[in-house]
């Protein structure tokens, strides 16, 4: 029998009822528990977050080097465009940063408590030859 039955990303906002539904909203996810300063919710792929009330919580300031960014959330999605869209109209914003070099195409974004997080794409590969 394991020690750790789940594990969660939590993060720290001043309300975490409206950062739960931004994101279950984004996720397509189910709330799976609530109280009165933590709220839970896990997406159709079993991604899992929480979202902890903190009355003094702060967004990073990233990509500023003076409160460089400690952690974020990566989600893969087929169209970066549809999945744009549909973050602002959730009431997430674009975060202006360069564009990562390699085989992805990412972009970045904050939620509306200001955690950063980026959707990137794989890029299509050719099958291996030979």
């Amino acid at each position: 029998m394991p020690l750790v039955k789940a594990g969660f990303v939590v993060l720290d906002c001043a309300e975490p009822e409206k950062l739960a539904v931004f994101y279950r909203e984004l996720l397509e996810a189910e709330q799976t528990e609530a109280t009165a300063n933590r709220v839970e919710i896990r997406g159709a792929d079993g991604t899992r977050l929480a979202f902890r009330r903190d009355m003094n919580a702060t967004p990073p300031s990233w990509p500023r080097p003076e409160n460089s960014l400690q952690a974020h959330l990566d989600f893969v999605v087929e169209d970066l465009d549809e999945a744009e869209r549909r973050i602002v109209g959730l009431g997430g914003r674009p975060m202006d940063a360069k564009d990562a070099p390699g085989p992805y195409e990412e972009r970045g974004y904050a939620d509306p408590a200001g955690h950063s997080f980026t959707l990137r794409r794989v890029a299509p590969t050719a099958p291996k030859q030979g």
